[in-house]
């Protein structure tokens, strides 16, 4: 399977648009951004997305609870989900990795390296 549409689930405009810019641009993706977990479980079925990243904290729903959400409906419990925070206590990447996420990527993220840690972390797990 070939990794080229990506869901993004982030409630910070700058970071939208930073990651944006760098999954297009630097890794060739294409990516759809969402305002918060919601919006994400709205726009996941038309979107069709290969891969979901997911911010942790985010109002209303957050990501864990997005993530339940999305392992909970069969038309999206197979999609991979990756995990963006800056909580990376081990304690923490094994809750998430726990609910179902392939892993967890540090915010802050450096954009250069986004896409080929996103890569990496498909190729490990896909």
């Amino acid at each position: 399977m070939k990794l080229e549409r990506i869901l993004y689930a982030e409630d910070e405009p700058d970071i939208q648009a930073v990651a944006k810019l760098a999954l297009e641009m630097v890794g060739g993706f294409t990516v759809q951004i969402c305002n918060n977990g919601a919006d994400a479980l709205e726009k996941v079925t038309g979107f069709a997305p290969d891969l979901i990243l997911l911010d942790v904290m985010m109002p209303g729903m957050d990501g864990p609870s997005t993530l339940q959400r999305l392992r909970a409906d069969p038309a999206t419990s197979n999609i991979p989900v990756i995990f963006l925070t800056a909580k990376v206590q081990a304690s923490e990447v094994a809750r998430y990795q726990a609910l179902g996420a392939l892993d967890v990527i540090a915010k802050p993220f450096d954009p250069m390296s986004l896409a080929a840690q996103v890569r990496q972390i498909w190729g490990q797990h896909v």
